[in-house]
């Protein structure tokens, strides 16, 4: 039985992205979003947000064809801790074996959930060590605060599509140990999306229906800034910049976050959220349940969610 008092897994470590655009998507992310480029290696590149401990938030990898996701990857709290999820993972047979980290993480475990995304565990790793360009006034922050673009502080969650939503967040659960915050359950019995959390934050790693039952699909990852200022400002440089505005800003009724969700150019959806989330302190605290007819009320403030949201995920199918 899992122990939900504590965590096994710290946080979301590093997310890969495909991109059929690479220089656009390389825009986005350095200079609009104020991301630092700390490697390059082959077709890739890895880049941080300004406040992230670790070498690299995402590596960005051009791919001709399609747009979506690589390897997510994420951090274990001891190296006890990581010898405990490979082997539950191992119970799942979903393990791949082990890798070499890449740009500043040590060994790495692979493996699949059930709808085919690729995952890694690992915890050795490489903190980031500022330069005389990006070295911050305060020492308790990981590098200068950029001041230009949308300033993304860290990487906040990534959303998957699934096939199976359930199937999926069982397997969060019992391989990763992850615990569950909110759940959208349809008429028919089915859940429609389930949020899951590593620790405090309310929500890490969501599972949304893909209704094209194609598998293997990317939602959206999320950053998070400061504010809800920080966002509205993000929708104008957006807009100044011709990037595609999908929905937002705005609030959400599930967890509360103030959010705004682009396309970047090589179109995987982003999403800018933080301000408001709530923080889940009670070790007890129950699953809230949202039903069919309570979703299609809309966002907290009555916004419908818009038809695309559904609809449109990385690879484009």
């Amino acid at each position: 039985m899992t122990d939900y008092t504590s965590f096994d897994v710290a946080h979301l470590g590093n997310v890969e992205l495909f991109t059929p655009k690479f220089d656009e998507s390389l825009f986005f992310f350095r200079d609009l979003l104020a991301m630092r480029v700390v490697a390059e290696e082959g077709d890739s590149v890895y880049l941080r947000t300004w406040d992230e401990y670790e070498l690299y938030t995402i590596k960005l990898t051009a791919k001709k064809d399609a747009a979506g996701v690589g390897r997510t990857n994420v951090r274990a709290s001891s190296q006890e801790a990581l010898e405990r999820r490979v082997a539950a993972i191992e119970q799942t047979g979903l393990g791949s074996g082990w890798t070499d980290g890449e740009v500043g993480t040590g060994p790495t475990y692979l493996f699949r959930d059930p709808d085919g995304h690729e995952l890694g565990i690992y915890y050795e790793t490489e903190r980031y060590v500022a330069g005389e360009d990006d070295r911050p006034a305060l020492k308790n922050q990981a590098s200068m605060f950029p001041g230009r673009g949308v300033n993304a502080r860290r990487l906040d969650h990534i959303n998957f599509l699934g096939k199976d939503v359930e199937a999926n967040g069982a397997f969060l659960r019992d391989a990763l140990g992850m615990r569950e915050s909110e759940r959208i359950r349809l008429d028919n019995g089915k859940f429609a999306a389930w949020w899951f959390h590593f620790g405090l934050k309310s929500y890490d790693i969501v599972y949304s229906d893909d209704w094209t039952k194609h598998g293997n699909r990317l939602h959206h990852i999320a950053f998070a800034p400061d504010t809800r200022e920080d966002i509205l400002k993000a929708a104008d440089i957006f807009l100044e910049n011709g990037i595609h505005i999908e929905s937002g800003p705005h609030k959400h009724a599930i967890n509360q976050t103030f959010f705004l969700y682009v396309w970047e150019p090589g179109g995987n959806r982003i999403e800018f959220a933080n301000a408001g989330a709530r923080l889940l302190l009670d070790p007890d605290q129950p699953v809230v349940e949202w039903s069919e007819e309570e979703r299609k009320k809309g966002q907290a403030w009555g916004m419908k969610t818009i038809e695309s949201f559904h609809t449109h995920g990385t690879p484009v199918v």
